[in-house]
């Protein structure tokens, strides 16, 4: 295995990929406590921290920054409950779940029923060569990049690169592409949710600054946004941008195959683990995405084969951040360096 490469020992056959899903049906029922549970230990804090930060302002502005950071990792957290109500995995009443995933979404300037619609389509077409273009980080293949102009091809490496997808990229897709319902313009519903998103951050933000001024904003909203925002997009990427990873044409394409093995087992330190939700679980979440993220790790527990798959390290996740194209020949995904030697 190169140093690139997911750990294939004790993979799952692809024609077991369907079966999964009778297996995994039996940890889709949340508990009711727990999820109650996991959502106050994760907004409470962020609420206090973000009250610490204030308080901090008198202070210091390097403390109150620094707080704010810490509570990042709340908000991330935050995000991946939100990411579970949208697929109905976390309260067993589909109203409830999405009302708390709208007060969520104000939180992480996310329009709820907007970004549930598009995430369904990642989950709908992942991997999918012939259906690329929404909820997914946009992927050529090798011979669609020699198909391009020079230009083009300089406008793709500028969106590849680290900077623009980790940097510039997050704080653009949650600032400000979230504030219109892009790709579902025509659907009067997802107006709504996306202005009435906009309103209530609005209303937030405009008592922050009543009340604060200017340096709440700049010294505790944008660092912990915008940090929480590089994570998650972070953990979105290494979830399908691997080596092994698997795109099909449309008619190749298979639902379950794909999310088996072209969604990756993110091996995290517990606290990294906690913190993401589990989310690092996310070939078992494909699978069957109505699994409460809690009980993930009840399946890797039960079932080594899922265990054992797919594995990806922090180590390996930072050399995969180099790949950039699918190569449809040798179905791996490729470097611009690896995809010039092979095809000039």
């Amino acid at each position: 295995m190169t140093e690139t490469n997911l750990s294939t020992s004790a993979k799952p056959d692809v024609t077991a990929a369907r079966d999964w899903v009778t297996t995994l049906a039996k940890y889709r029922e949340p508990n009711q406590l727990r999820s109650w549970f996991e959502l106050g230990v994760s907004i409470i804090p962020f609420i206090a921290l973000w009250a610490v930060s204030w308080m901090f302002l008198s202070v210091s502005y390097w403390l109150a920054f620094a707080v704010s950071v810490l509570n990042a990792a709340f908000l991330l957290r935050l995000f991946a409950i939100q990411h579970d109500c949208g697929h109905g995995a976390f309260f067993t009443n589909r109203t409830v779940s999405d009302w708390v995933g709208r007060v969520i979404g104000v939180l992480t300037l996310t329009p709820y029923d907007v970004w549930r619609r598009t995430h369904s389509t990642h989950h709908n077409s992942s991997g999918n060569l012939d259906k690329r273009g929404m909820g997914d980080i946009h992927t050529l293949t090798v011979a669609e990049y020699r198909a391009m102009t020079s230009m083009n091809r300089f406008w793709y490496r500028v969106y590849r690169h680290p900077i623009t997808l980790f940097g510039f990229g997050p704080g653009y897709l949650f600032l400000f592409q979230n504030r219109l319902p892009l790709g579902l313009t025509g659907i009067p519903k997802f107006w709504v949710s996306a202005m009435v998103t906009n309103l209530a951050i609005m209303i937030v933000l405009g008592g922050i600054y009543y009340f604060g001024g200017v340096m709440p904003m700049l010294l505790i909203f944008l660092p912990s946004t915008l940090i929480a925002a590089a994570a998650g997009v972070w953990l979105f990427y290494v979830q399908h941008q691997f080596e092994e990873t698997q795109w099909d044409p449309d008619k190749d394409w298979q639902l379950h195959e794909a999310a088996l093995h072209g969604s990756s087992h993110y091996i995290l330190p517990s606290i990294l683990q906690w913190f993401s939700a589990n989310i690092g679980i996310h070939h078992v979440h494909h699978l069957y995405s109505r699994i409460p993220f809690y009980r993930l790790t009840e399946v890797l527990r039960d079932h080594d084969e899922l265990a054992n798959s797919n594995q990806m390290t922090i180590r390996e996740s930072l050399a995969n951040a180099r790949l950039h194209l699918w190569d449809e020949k040798s179905r791996r995904l490729l470097s611009f360096a690896e995809a010039r030697a092979l095809y000039g």
